[in-house]
């Protein structure tokens, strides 16, 4: 198995877990941290180790930006639902529906605003 493979691995997983353990202590800490984009920082520092072009790690950063204005909804939905007293998973399902509808959205503006 590649080596840098188990890096990346390690290091993603002790983000997350890490993340998961501070949230129980403080949601709005985890919730500050959840919200940097750490995601996106570790996959361009690991195109950029793995030698991708300046070009796709810029087209993966505005890329990026244009997918998480969909994202952003559920984060208001998601509370709301909650307190009208929806299943957690149910009101999840809603919310990944909505996303998804708005990615959908999205390409669709995208694909005009190209045209």
């Amino acid at each position: 198995m590649n080596p840098m493979f188990l890096v990346k691995t390690a290091v993603t997983v002790a983000i997350i877990v890490g993340v998961s353990e501070i949230v129980k202590r403080s949601p709005s800490i985890g919730a500050l941290i959840v919200a940097l984009p750490f995601t996106s920082i570790l996959v361009m520092i690991w195109m950029q180790v793995e030698g991708q072009s300046a070009s796709k790690i810029a087209t993966h950063s505005s890329s990026t930006f244009w997918y998480v204005l969909p994202t952003l909804p559920m984060f208001l939905v998601l509370p709301k639902l909650l307190e009208e007293k929806w299943n957690f998973y149910l009101a999840l399902l809603a919310c990944c529906a909505l996303t998804t509808a708005l990615f959908f959205a999205m390409e669709w503006i995208q694909g005009r605003l190209s045209s």
